[in-house]
């Protein structure tokens, strides 16, 4: 994969992340988006390089040609990256922020609370840790 190849940064110890991101590597059949928890060291360099926190968990990271995204940005933008009626999901990103992020940030709030924590990162099966940064 190339350097201009998204890159989404997601909670690894989080079940909901994970299964989102296995839902985005069963449907992003270009193969074209690489992943890294935000818990690992190429995730905090991630993150210090686009001023957030090193201990940032509480949205997703979308980082595509140069900019990096969050909340629901992030998640509405990495749906054009989906296969089939998925990219449709791009279209709501015509709803304004204040309406989007508040959604986004109710359900990262109880995201522990409703899907579960791991005590560790979750590991990719074999197929897929070549997506995998750090």
């Amino acid at each position: 994969m190339s350097q201009s190849s998204p890159i989404l940064l997601f909670d690894g110890v989080c079940n909901l992340c994970n299964s989102s991101v296995q839902f985005v590597l069963e449907r992003n059949k270009n193969e074209n988006i690489q992943f890294a928890s935000l818990q690992s060291d190429f995730g905090r360099k991630m993150l210090a390089e686009i001023n957030l926190p090193a201990d940032y968990t509480s949205s997703l990271v979308l980082i595509e040609e140069g900019k990096s995204y969050v909340k629901s940005d992030a998640a509405l933008r990495l749906a054009k990256h989906l296969n089939g009626l998925w990219k449709i999901g791009s279209v709501l990103l015509v709803f304004p922020k204040f309406i989007s992020n508040p959604v986004y940030d109710w359900i990262a709030k109880n995201r522990y609370k409703w899907f579960g924590k791991k005590e560790v990162c979750w590991i990719p099966e074999t197929k897929w840790q070549s997506r995998f940064l750090g």
